[in-house]
């Protein structure tokens, strides 16, 4: 008597923990073999092309390219049963449902917290995931598309609705450093991750980053290209170049330029908003304080019409009331608040 075939399964997350307990997880099991893990899709693709699995385990949000798009691409080259394993099913029913509708043959939902424990108690369960995963017929979950081919480096398009990770936009000036000082110094660590345009001059601004961070319950400190904005940090323009926002497969990372001044200043709140209002839309909210001129009500205008919540610090607790004033005018706000419910407004948009 013949013995059964295993499935083979592949395991994508870019969480070495979780690739490690799934592994040991499945390993004992008599009818699942893992094949090999891989932290994000690329490297997920260059494994599949030398065996292919049965059963794909698949993370939404990783770097270079997240699942949603992986998963569409894996249902329009080679139809293979996709098992979503992800914490974001569990805050963004639009994500579970854009998952579906790409072809996954199921979704296993993850904690964002004690993710170990409750994986290694949910043994069953996600094997009895990857079996049912192991029998869908996914001709019957996917309208087959024109037949493509798997790239083998990152592509710029993304395929994602939203993803659990959101940025807190700031922009200041004038009586800007002690408004920071005020906000940041009542945050914790829980926070979105926060980038922040305050015009000041070259060399002063990680200076004043590490007086920040020395008072500060959450990490602050002078922005460099390529830092990935995460919970708990705030991230500083450096004086004499332009700050703005890259997406990274699901992830919000820094890109830090020189460039020629915008409204007068470099760098300029207007830069990272606009990249802001590009690039996280409605996953992100924009905050125009105290400040002259005009620099950041465009940007802040343009963050509004993606979906994002706009505020602008209200006259009466603002050292000077221009780009707040500006940011008014054109509407730019939906809502005007005085300088000491900020921080409360971060830290309720953080829950």
């Amino acid at each position: 008597m013949s013995t059964p075939r295993r499935i083979k399964v592949l395991i994508v997350d870019d969480s070495a923990l979780v690739r490690q307990v799934l592994s040991d997880m499945l390993s004992g099991l008599k009818d699942i073999e893992v094949i090999g893990t891989a932290p994000d899709p690329i490297f997920a693709m260059a494994k599949m092309n030398k065996d292919w699995p049965d059963v794909i385990t698949l993370d939404v949000e990783m770097p270079r390219m997240d699942g949603i798009t992986f998963l569409k691409q894996i249902m329009n080259t080679r139809p293979t049963p996709v098992l979503i394993c992800s914490s974001l099913t569990e805050k963004g029913a639009a994500t579970t449902f854009q998952a579906l509708q790409a072809g996954a043959a199921g979704i296993f939902t993850k904690p964002q917290l004690g993710v170990k424990d409750f994986l290694q108690s949910s043994k069953q369960q996600f094997a009895d995931a990857i079996r049912e995963a192991g029998r869908a017929n996914v001709k019957n979950l996917h309208a087959i598309a024109p037949k493509m081919t798997l790239p083998t480096e990152p592509q710029p398009a993304m395929a994602m609705l939203r993803t659990t990770e959101r940025v807190v936009a700031i922009g200041t000036s004038t009586g800007g450093t002690l408004a920071l000082e005020f906000v940041l110094s009542e945050l914790s660590p829980v926070c979105e991750g926060i980038v922040i345009v305050q015009h000041m001059p070259e060399k002063f601004t990680a200076a004043f980053a590490q007086r920040l961070n020395s008072i500060c319950g959450i990490e602050v400190r002078e922005a460099k290209h390529g830092d990935r904005i995460r919970p708990g940090l705030a991230l500083i323009a450096p004086g004499g170049q332009h700050l703005s926002i890259t997406r990274n497969g699901a992830y919000y990372q820094a890109s830090i330029k020189p460039g020629p001044a915008v409204n007068r200043h470099c760098p300029s709140v207007d830069v990272l908003f606009r990249s802001v209002a590009k690039v996280a839309g409605a996953n992100a909210i924009g905050i125009i304080m105290t400040g002259m001129g005009d620099d950041g009500a465009r940007g802040l205008l343009e963050m509004q019409q993606a979906g994002a919540r706009t505020y602008a610090q209200n006259e009466a607790s603002c050292v000077v009331f221009g780009m707040p004033k500006e940011a008014i005018k054109r509407g730019a706000a939906d809502y005007i608040v005085p300088l000491d419910q900020v921080p409360g407004i971060i830290m309720k948009y953080s829950v």
